[in-house]
């Protein structure tokens, strides 16, 4: 599979930046969760999503016995070891020890990378050494 230009990704990406958060929204400039903005980036830099997401909880502290949103994510995206992780890479983050991976960025740097935060919208931060650990699974986009 052919993977996305990273400097498009991240591009896009950063076209999202103060978007306001709104739970299970995918609306650039209205409203977004994480999983919204990886939807959106998707939709602009691959085409239609594949699939329809179906309703999912809040909980970052949920467990269980699968990875349901890196199962997802290995449906359409080649998977990559989280050492091979740069620039443009969608990473999922286990919020919680032992719970399942609910979080989701889009690598922008070395050391930083843009999410959906709830009380900020859509931002750009550092990776600090507390996100970094928590980062379980990492993802290419591909190119359409």
């Amino acid at each position: 599979m052919i993977t996305a230009d990273p400097a498009l990704v991240i591009a896009v990406a950063r076209s999202w930046l103060g978007t306001p958060y709104h739970d299970q929204a995918s609306l650039r400039g209205v409203g977004c969760d994480c999983l919204g903005l990886a939807r959106g980036v998707w939709r602009e830099v691959v085409g239609d999503e594949p699939f329809p997401i179906p309703p999912y909880s809040r909980d970052w502290g949920e467990t269980g016995p699968r990875e349901v949103l890196a199962e997802g994510a290995r449906q359409m995206m080649p998977e990559i070891g989280l050492s091979d992780a740069g620039p443009g890479t969608l990473v999922l983050f286990r919020m919680a020890p032992r719970a399942i991976a609910k979080h989701v960025g889009i690598l922008t740097g070395p050391d930083r990378f843009i999410h959906a935060h709830e009380r900020l919208g859509v931002i750009e931060e550092v990776l600090t050494p507390i996100w970094r650990r928590r980062i379980a699974f990492a993802f290419l986009f591909p190119r359409d």
